[in-house]
Parts: structure tokens; sequence; C-alpha cells
């Protein structure tokens, strides 16, 4: 019986919430959005060529800032893709498969840049506040272990936020968003949803929560160092790691 609800709602078709975008200005904004998206493509293509390349970009903190571009195609494939063709066809419907396609993705990209930036902030404490113990901390076996960990951590924790969903039989058939994620997913639903509202919120937490500490922590000890720090070398690596900007600050050193 579950086998047979989860094959016919794979076979509904959703209307997805209408940009309103008249038809003389759909083709611009098509053409627009086509650049963009090629141009996310080209941009992130060649920041992961160039660390390939580069032989000296091969340092810990660059194998972590490879998954950016990874995660940032991730994204890009989310969004454009369905986003063009329904400018371009004036259509906004998409498949139940398309649709939960996508908010996997969504949310996999939205988890993995904040774990990531995660990671890249634990690795700039190392560098600063343990200088002496960073090449044994971050050898290439327990980088690879770290990033095997953080998306096997994103990957788990996103899959099972969305297999939760197929136990249930839609009712509804209108997407409230203009694409689709896990709570509009879930607002198609008539049957109780609390479970899956309550991981949805405790994943968020977990994501949000641990980033924040570590970040917060991380920032911490790195301005510590910089005030405790006679040396101007080490103080000048500290302002730079967290002078640039809020939270990309971490790219600097």
């Amino acid at each position: 019986m579950a086998g047979q609800n989860l094959n016919q709602t794979f076979s509904y078709h959703l209307q997805i919430a209408n940009f309103d975008i008249p038809t003389p200005v759909s083709y611009p904004v098509f053409t627009i959005g086509l650049l963009l998206s090629l141009f996310s493509v080209f941009c992130n293509l060649t920041i992961m060529l160039l660390l390939i390349t580069q032989r000296t970009l091969h340092k810990p903190m660059f194998y972590i800032l490879f998954s950016l571009p990874i995660n940032d195609l991730i994204g890009a494939t989310a969004f454009f893709p369905q986003l063009l063709v329904s400018i371009l066809a004036q259509n906004r419907s998409i498949s139940y498969p398309a649709c939960y396609l996508q908010a996997l993705l969504v949310h996999l990209y939205g988890a993995g840049s904040l774990t990531i930036l995660t990671g890249m902030a634990y690795d700039r404490y190392i560098a600063i506040c343990c200088p002496l113990r960073y090449n044994s901390i971050m050898s290439s076996s327990n980088l690879m272990k770290i990033l095997v960990f953080m998306w096997l951590w994103v990957i788990t924790l996103i899959v099972v936020l969305l297999a939760l969903v197929t136990r249930f039989k839609i009712c509804r058939t209108t997407i409230v968003d203009i694409y689709c994620n896990n709570p509009s997913l879930v607002r198609l639903i008539c049957d109780d949803t609390r479970i899956n509202n309550y991981y949805g919120l405790l994943i968020t937490a977990v994501f949000q929560g641990v980033s924040l500490i570590v970040v917060i922590f991380t920032y911490i000890q790195i301005l510590l160092t910089c005030v405790m720090n006679k040396s101007p070398d080490a103080r000048s690596k500290a302002i730079q790691t967290c002078g640039v900007s809020p939270s990309p600050c971490i790219f600097c050193c």
C-alpha cells in the first residue's frame, strides 16, 4: 500500500507560484538568466581548475575551499534549469519527481555552505592558534576524514529530511514558494506531519547552531591570539582572517 501511494504521489504534476513576467519581457529575462547561469558555471569551474593545477594551492585550506565551487554548482543546478525552462515556456508546472530533486539539491546547497564554512573556520583556528601542530592535525589522512565526514553529514541529514516526505500521499498540487523545498512539499500533505516539522527544525538548529558556535569560537580564539601575540606577522595574519567580512573572512589567510 505504501509503495502504491508513493507511485501515485510521484505521478502528480505541481504548480509553482508564478513570477508574473509579461510575455514581451520573458525572452530578455530568459537571456539574462541563461547568461548568469553560464557565468556561474564558468566561474566555479575556473576556480576548481585553478585549485587543481596550481601546486602552490595544494594545502589543507584550499582542499576544503575546493568544496565551495562544487557546492555552488549544486545550487546553480537546483535553481537555474527549472527557472529558465519555466520562463521560456511561460509554464510553472513541474512534475513531483523534478520538484523533489530540486528540493534535495536546494537543501544540500544550503547545508553544504554552512558546513564548508565551518570546516574552513576550523582550519584557520588551527593554523593561527596552533601553528606548530598544524601539519600533524591537518595531515592528508585527517583532512580526507574531515571532508568525507562533512559531505556524509550533509547528505545523510538532508536525505532523511526528504525521505520523511515520501511516507505520505499529497492532497494539494500548488507550491506556494517560487521553488521547491521541504516546507513547500510538506504543505502539500494533509496528514499529520509533526515528525517532519520537528526533524526539520532540529536539523536547521543543528546546521545553523553548530556553524555559528564553531565560527564564534574560532573568531574569539583568533582575536585573543591577535591581542596576546607580540609577533607583527601573527597579528597581521589574524587581523586579515577576521577583518575582511563577517562570514567569508575565513577565506583570507
